[in-house]
Parts: structure tokens; sequence; C-alpha cells
């Protein structure tokens, strides 16, 4: 054939040097041997219409990457492992344990014929891009970081008191600065004041200064009886074309692509690594990596994530956030799960 190797005798291949058919021989061994190895990220697996939605049977997708699966609780608890990689999926919930962490699906796992079943979407736009991260070119460095705080100027943001959440986001903004230029960064701030800037405007402003993330800070409240209670930290990324936001109750899944779409798989990969080392530095209560179509996200040219760290509605937590030792803690542990996350990446 025109493209490949013949090892017919009858051909010139024979008449090669003893030792370059060795090595030739050595090479298509090899070749085998990783094709063997190398899991697929895009198996093509049988799907079944589910709930509105394209499924794949979990057992099908684990036995195409070499995973393992058990129930945990029959037809309700199911883990998969494989190597250092443990998945956890509860029947009914869109709520996923990747690694200890967790990271929330666009369609929740289905039970069909006594087999689980995840979302072909949900494949493809959150379990690979986790499993099979696709590097930088080499030319592409992560160097300039552009930090968002939340709200400001005529917009305080949430409200405990006589505390606002746009003092706060700035404050963390100026100590996390401080911290990315100490590892190496360059940094840009969105606003380094009391200022109001349009929600288009901030992803912009990443633009103009070059920057090859943009984090965007925030601090929550949890209204209605019980909101007191609630804690912990959640990290925001673009919700995918034509799926429904965390929490929006199933609207949004015929929304089609924007700009920030184009950076689906790292702003998962971003928000993944930043909520673990909030989670693992910081012991906060894991809210998970969630998808929203928040508008800094939405018009985002780089990867991008939003920030949640703790609840100003929940007296202790606010405690902390208005504390600058433990806003140093936040920092760092941002900082690091940027620097993990570069890693992957380079």
């Amino acid at each position: 054939p025109q493209h490949g190797f013949s090892l017919n005798c009858a051909s010139r291949a024979c008449k090669l040097p003893a030792l370059m058919k060795v090595a030739l021989a050595s090479i298509l061994v090899w070749v085998n041997l990783l094709a063997l190895a190398a899991p697929s990220a895009a198996p093509s697996l049988q799907r079944t219409p589910l709930l509105g939605s394209d499924y794949v049977r979990v057992e099908e997708w684990a036995r195409a990457n070499r995973f393992e699966i058990s129930w945990v609780t029959r037809n309700q608890e199911l883990k998969a492992l494989r190597g250092g990689t443990a998945l956890s999926l509860t029947v009914d919930s869109r709520r996923m344990s990747y690694n200890g962490i967790n990271v929330w699906l666009a369609e929740p796992v289905a039970l069909h014929n006594g087999s689980a079943h995840l979302a072909a979407v949900d494949i493809a736009t959150l379990l690979n891009p986790l499993l099979f991260p696709t590097k930088n070119p080499a030319s592409r460095k992560i160097k300039t970081i552009c930090l968002d705080a939340g709200h400001g100027g005529k917009d305080p943001g949430n409200q405990a008191g006589r505390q606002q959440e746009k003092n706060y986001t700035l404050l963390l903004a100026r100590e996390l600065r401080a911290q990315l230029l100490q590892a190496g960064f360059k940094v840009t701030l969105t606003r380094n004041n009391d200022s109001f800037i349009d929600l288009p405007a901030r992803p912009d402003i990443a633009k103009r200064s070059a920057a090859d993330l943009f984090i965007s800070l925030h601090f929550n409240a949890a209204r209605g009886a019980g909101g007191s209670a609630v804690t912990g930290a959640e990290v925001y990324c673009m919700t995918p074309a034509r799926t429904s936001s965390t929490n929006a109750r199933g609207e949004g899944s015929s929304s089609g692509s924007y700009p920030g779409n184009r950076s689906d798989p790292k702003n998962l990969l971003l928000g993944y690594h930043v909520q673990r080392s909030l989670v693992r530095r910081l012991g906060m209560e894991d809210r998970g990596v969630r998808r929203a179509r928040f508008a800094v996200l939405r018009t985002a040219e780089v990867p991008a994530i939003l920030i949640e760290s703790g609840f100003m509605t929940n007296p202790a937590e606010a405690r902390k956030i208005y504390n600058p030792t433990y806003r140093r803690q936040l920092a760092q542990a941002i900082v690091s799960g940027v620097i993990s996350y570069k890693r992957m990446m380079e």
C-alpha cells in the first residue's frame, strides 16, 4: 500500500539490513502497545434516549476507558475506579464526585434496565476534559491573570448588616494579586477602587490586557429559612451550549454558544483545580464546581471562572471573610489551584 509498511518478503523491505528490520519491527510493536494502553477520550458508545437526552450506559463507558465499576448501594450509588482516579455517581442526582471533589452534571444520572446511565453531553463536556486534558502549545504559557473584584460603586453586592460584598471582593483581589505576583505571574485588576464597572466590560479588560486567565471573585449569600446555616465554597464556569445551568431547573437547554464556550474544557479544569484547593487547604464545605451563564463568563475569551468563597449570611463564615488573615489563606488556596492548573496545561 502507498501509506503504510509492507512486511511481504517479496518486497524490497526484506532487502533492508538486518538491524533496520529489527528496529522497524520494534517500532511497530511499541505502536501497537501504546494503542492498546491509551484510553479513548471519545469512544464510540451506544446511545439511549432517556429523559429527553442521549445517555450512555456507565458500564460500557467504563469498559472503554478501563475503569472498574461497582455498586455501593444497588441501583442508587455507583463507584468507578482506575488507578488513582475515582468517580462516584448517584442515580437521579446531578452531583458527581471526582477524586473527592463535587462536580455538577448537566443531566442527572439515570437508571435504565438495571444499569446506570450518564448523559452523553456530560461525558463530552465534563468527564473527557477532566480525564483527557489537552495541553497548551509550547508557545502558550500562562503568564497574565485578570482578577475581577465583584460588584463595586453603586452595586454593593450581598449585604450582611453594614458589611458589603464589594469591599471584601476588592480586598481579596488585592491580596490575591500580591501572592500571584510573588509566584511569578503578571496581574491586572478590573477595578482597584470602589468603582462601578458594567459586567460586559470586565472580560473586555482581560482581553485588552492580553490575560491568559480571568477570575471573578465573589462572596455568597443564602436567603430564606435556614439560610444562615449554609456554608461552603463553589466555583462556576460557563455552561456548555444547549445544556441547562446548575441552578436553572432545566431552563437554558436550548441556549446556543457564546464566546466563553470556546474555552469550555479549560474553564472546567481551572474550576476543578481551584475548588479542590479551596476544599482541601481550607476545609471548606464542598458545594462543587457548577455551571452558569453569568455575564462575565459568557463573553470571556480566555479560560474563566467565578469563585464564591463563602457565605456572608453565615455568621461564622462571615467572620472569617472579614478577617485579613483568613483572606490571605483564601488567596493562597486560589494561587495553589491556579498553579495546579498551569502544570496540567504546560
